[in-house]
């Protein structure tokens, strides 16, 4: 009676695979038919035997409801998100095939988010290049391009997800890059890849091979991630969050002048101007931080540590525009309050001997500031602000044919 019983349960077993199997193998031929509709509803009727399949049932069950999900591509956010779920527990068999609709998914995405991209579309591109990501996680750059369209379409819940996500992946972005000097131009050239680049230096027409690390994003991220924050109004979790990443990462100098800007968002000067400090003295060449350290002494009316600033800037780099531009007008502010003082003046014997002292000191003051904005307009022929104060300058100490000069380029320049 037992042996009886033991048949009819296996004859049972067997009956219900063959079930599974037919409804499996029905919904695989409506994918094929692109009858998408009917094999979800298919594949629905037959989840709820999944704790009774075996391994190789359930492999196929999983590949069929993804290719199902997807629609070959016309299908919505709800299910594309399904559907990835389903790929990932596509184990043993039906591998490749899922390796295969895995890829037929990377190629849609990335097609139609460069496509977005292009008719500028950055909401559609960064779900697209999101997707991406999602059937190909190793390709963490898709990701991060996903949050830069987020962030300019000023979706910041969806970017602020996003770029936690990176930071808790430990993405920097950073990628070996090949370069050699091309024999003929003299000039340095980047190579796709190492064996390209290898090749070009052996055929003779290029020398000097080097393998150079890109820069870090991590730093660019968790700015981003306080900058967002600020947006929504949080400044508190603006600062911890860059706290957080300090703490993590202080030796980063990057790091370091991102909390730096940030307190310069949140108005925090003297907090901002110390952290530049502590900057310079990490990267002591570096022209922008003394240009930075400039600035913020000039609008807290450090006129002499402006100075400072300004002109180390320019030891640095001798090509630095702005840095030229701003210590010409911190010079030439002080014009203001003489032209007042001498208008304010009458006609006693001391008051034109005050007249006389302060039109010599403007005098001086127009020809300290003379040099800066001729080296301005020589570096940047096209700036019309610098053409335009050197003529009133000129015109103003008697310089009659350097005025005349640069009356006719500030005329053809014809702003």
């Amino acid at each position: 009676m037992k042996k009886q019983v033991v048949v009819a349960l296996a004859l049972a077993i067997t009956s219900f695979s063959f079930s599974q199997k037919k409804e499996l193998k029905t919904a695989e031929k409506a994918i094929k038919n692109n009858n998408y509709a009917e094999a979800k509803a298919l594949l629905g009727q037959v989840s709820g035997m999944l704790p009774s399949m075996d391994q190789d049932l359930k492999a196929k069950y999983h590949y069929l409801m993804a290719a199902a999900l997807y629609a070959n591509g016309a299908a919505k956010d709800a299910d594309i998100k399904s559907a990835f779920e389903s790929l990932t527990k596509v184990e043993g068999d039906y591998q490749s095939e899922s390796a295969e609709l895995k890829n037929t998914m990377l190629q849609t995405f990335l097609t139609k988010g460069n496509d977005a991209y292009e008719s500028k579309d950055f909401s559609a591109a960064s779900k697209l290049f999101e997707n991406a990501y999602r059937v190909s996680p190793s390709d963490t750059l898709y990701l991060y391009n996903s949050a830069i369209m987020a962030v300019s379409v000023k979706e910041y819940d969806r970017a602020l997800d996003i770029y936690n996500e990176l930071k808790d992946l430990g993405y920097t972005g950073e990628q070996m890059q090949y370069f050699a000097t091309n024999k003929e131009t003299g000039e340095e050239e980047a190579f796709g890849d190492k064996s390209m680049r290898d090749v070009s230096v052996k055929s003779g027409q290029y020398i000097k091979p080097i393998d150079k690390k890109s820069e870090s994003n991590y730093a660019e991220i968790v700015k981003n991630i306080a900058l967002i924050y600020i947006q929504k109004g949080d400044k508190e979790q603006a600062l911890v969050s860059m706290a957080e990443a300090r703490a993590s990462n202080p030796d980063d100098l990057n790091l370091l002048i991102s909390e730096a800007n940030l307190h310069l968002q949140l108005g925090n000067k003297e907090e901002f101007k110390t952290l530049l400090q502590e900057a310079t003295q990490r990267d002591p060449k570096n022209a922008e931080l003394q240009f930075n350290l400039g600035v913020i002494s000039q609008e807290s009316g450090d006129v002499e540590s402006a100075k400072k600033y300004y002109n180390k800037a320019i030891e640095l780099d001798p090509n630095f525009n702005n840095a030229y531009i701003n210590m010409a007008v911190l010079l030439l502010e002080r014009e203001q309050s003489i032209i007042e003082e001498m208008n304010s003046l009458g006609s006693s014997a001391a008051d034109n001997r005050r007249y006389d002292a302060l039109k010599d000191e403007r005098t001086a003051l127009f020809n300290s500031a003379i040099p800066y904005l001729e080296r301005a307009l020589k570096n940047d022929p096209d700036n019309f602000d610098a053409a335009k104060t050197l003529m009133n300058i000129y015109s103003a100490i008697g310089e009659t044919a350097k005025y005349k000069e640069m009356k006719a380029k500030v005329e053809a320049m014809g702003n």
